[in-house]
């Protein structure tokens, strides 16, 4: 093989087929665990290879976690095969490309360049005032579900006065209300939510011709990852971006579509073909993660659903051990089974690592592990690390944490995030005040931490613009807590990111307080000081930029990347994960524990109109559970839950009954997996 084709080894006959296609629309269709990553980095090298200028590359993916391997394996691949080329593609996802977009024109879009972007609990903080401003109740009308109504009709690319003519109902009537006021008290923040992200800079593309055009020609060739889990608005935006080329390949896979509820539109996928006609289709099949038993499973239960291009999944791997099945009576029960299987799986505790570990950062509990009663010679031990408990809905883990700490067992809950943590959220808050003076939210967050003696009444009138009447101390705390944030705002434009943290706890008083209070407080402390060690990554950027792109990156941070988090640490914590189905894409284990297989709870209860595409989707979900695991994959349902402080019987899952008797075995004393297939 001559050096022209060197990097394309180690690629099987599809994957080479997908990464040597130059010219034209590309689907690649491919299954769980088929070198999809792998075979789109070759693509992008071969493009760099064959002339095209690596600034002319886009790559979007959805997580923070899988943008950072793909940008990972692109540099890699560049250095070893295209020697000599400095550039690399732009490759983020898809809401770090909307900010991307947006900061370049945030003139047209009346912002200024440091925007405020709004998470999840602001967004729901601020619809929660909004009620109670217009005389609705929280509680009887829920905050949250009016912020997903809001973001479902974003992401459909609907807009405030289409979603008013179509819903004239009250309900609808009182969203519309919210939602109007919603936009303005944003707007008067200089701030947008995630939604806006998208929403905004797609319209750009869209309404503006000359930005279309700029980005058409700026990115010849666009890489869309996770395509089957796009909304209209991301589906819009691709196509866009790749109207005038029509480079553009997409990969994905229809069986792994589970997030629906979330705006993700199936048909993206599907029409590929009718919206490409002369698109190449590239089917990814053989899979590298599992074993041929975890595989057939895979394959059974997947096989019943109808909206779906047909696909089998194969691999070269050995036969592996069978599923095993546990009968719970209870989710106690289940729980115990969990943990005391888990003992039998770790290697005695002899490799756990636990020091320096925080209690919020996980693990729970630190004593060393019993051994267990698992025979060595039958037992393939497993790190903590290489073992995830999935579950369908998080009430699940309550059960599941009290066994793990029972037995000592170390264990994270997948989904705190290190940058939701109170002591972050206000040192962060104090680099957004300083770049964004309207910034209201982060001025109320902070403008009393550390105590300054400015209460409640002072507040509303500092909002106000009503200074004249306060006394002359409190006018003085507020001066001086204005100066702060300009000497912060002159120290960002000045100062390495990392010094720039360290300042703002300093001349915040931030660090006084924390250091002089208790054993939790300077736990805090020691929390912004790794803050500030997350911030060394951008202390190369200069201007401003690396505090900017910290910000960002803090406000765009998924439930995965407290995982991603402690591997940039380089000491990757050595513990079980215990997560939601959904927030387990994209992610395997040697060893998996999928939890309450029960009849309305996986496959889950719902209430829409359209139960063939909800079931489908249970299905999917069920899927992509089992299709994390490598070695080892567990299944247990208990026949007692109790839910809502009601004890319900439950009936097993009809995913049990899918999958052949001769791939399973009981597992436990109580195990009665007979029963089942009488």
């Amino acid at each position: 093989m001559n050096a022209d084709t060197q990097h394309l080894l180690g690629l099987n006959k599809e994957q080479k087929e997908a990464a040597t296609h130059l010219k034209g629309p590309l689907l690649i269709v491919a299954g769980a665990g088929a070198g999809k990553t792998k075979t789109i980095t070759h693509r992008i090298v071969n493009l760099i290879k064959n002339g095209v200028s690596p600034e002319r590359i886009l790559a979007v993916t959805f997580t923070n976690k899988a943008a950072k391997e793909m940008r990972e394996r692109v540099i890699a691949e560049i250095k070893k095969n295209a020697k000599g080329q400095d550039k690399i593609p732009f490759i983020s996802t898809f809401h770090s490309l909307g900010v991307h977009i947006i900061k370049e024109n945030a003139r047209l879009l009346g912002l200024t360049k440091y925007f405020s972007i709004f998470d999840e609990g602001d967004t729901t903080t601020m619809i929660k005032d909004i009620m109670k401003e217009l005389g609705i109740d929280p509680k009887q009308h829920d905050p949250k579900k009016i912020k997903n109504i809001i973001s479902r009709e974003k992401g459909k690319f609907t807009n405030l006065s289409d979603y008013t003519e179509k819903e004239s109902g009250v309900y609808g009537g009182m969203v519309a209300q919210i939602w109007n006021l919603y936009e303005k008290r944003k707007e008067k923040e200089n701030g947008l939510d995630f939604d806006d992200l998208l929403l905004k800079a797609t319209k750009l593309l869209k309404d503006n011709l000359e930005v279309r055009k700029n980005y058409q020609e700026k990115w010849e060739y666009i890489h869309i990852d996770e395509y089957q889990d796009t909304n209209e608005v991301q589906y819009l935006m691709s196509k866009i971006l790749a109207e005038k080329s029509k480079n553009i390949c997409v990969v994905g896979d229809a069986d792994q579509n589970i997030y629906s509820w979330r705006g993700a539109n199936l048909k993206n996928i599907l029409s590929f073909e009718k919206d490409y006609p002369d698109a190449k289709i590239v089917l990814l099949e053989e899979n590298y993660r599992s074993t041929k038993n975890i595989l057939e499973v895979a394959n059974e239960i997947i096989r019943k659903n109808k909206y779906r291009p047909d696909k089998n999944l194969f691999t070269k791997n050995e036969n592996g051990e069978k599923i095993g099945l546990y009968e719970a009576l209870d989710e106690n029960d289940e729980a115990e089974f969990v943990a005391t299987k888990i003992l039998e799986l770790l290697d005695g505790g002899a490799n756990l690592s636990l020091q320096g570990v925080s209690q919020a950062d996980g693990p729970r509990g630190s004593a060393p592990l019993a051994s267990g009663d698992s025979d060595p010679e039958k037992t393939e031990f497993a790190p903590p690390s290489e073992i995830a408990v999935l579950y369908r809905a998080n009430f699940q883990s309550r059960a599941l944490e009290e066994a793990m700490l029972r037995y000592n067992i170390p264990y994270q809950v997948l989904g705190v995030k290190f940058f939701e943590r109170k002591e972050i959220k206000d040192t962060l808050a104090y680099l957004r005040a300083a770049l964004n003076k309207d910034s209201l939210r982060d001025i109320k967050r902070i403008i009393n931490f550390p105590a300054r003696g400015i209460g409640k009444v002072t507040l509303v009138k500092i909002f106000a613009n009503d200074l004249e009447n306060l006394p002359i101390k409190v006018k003085i705390k507020i001066d001086n807590f204005y100066k702060t944030l300009e000497e912060i705002r002159e120290k960002i434009h000045t100062s390495k990111a990392s010094d720039i943290i360290k300042f703002v706890v300093k001349k915040s008083g931030i660090e006084t307080e924390l250091s002089s209070g208790g054993e939790e407080d300077k736990e805090r402390l020691e929390n912004i000081k790794e803050l500030a060690t997350l911030a060394l990554k951008y202390d190369n950027l200069e201007n401003g930029l690396g505090i900017e792109r910290l910000l960002e990156d803090a406000s765009l941070a998924s439930d995965q990347d407290s995982i991603m988090h402690n591997e940039e640490k380089k000491e990757k914590i050595n513990t079980v994960k215990l997560m939601t189905v959904h927030a387990s894409k994209g992610l395997e284990f040697k060893k998996v524990f999928i939890t309450g297989l029960e009849d309305g709870l996986f496959p889950h209860e719902r209430h829409n109109e359209d139960a063939d595409t909800d079931r489908e989707e249970e299905r999917r979900l069920f899927y992509v559970a089992v299709t994390r695991a490598k070695e080892k994959l567990f299944l247990s349902f208990a026949n007692f839950r109790t839910i809502f402080g009601s004890r319900n019987i439950n009936a097993p899952s009809e995913f049990i009954s899918d999958i052949p008797a001769d791939l399973l075995e009981k597992e436990g004393e109580n195990g009665r997996i007979k029963t089942i297939y009488l």
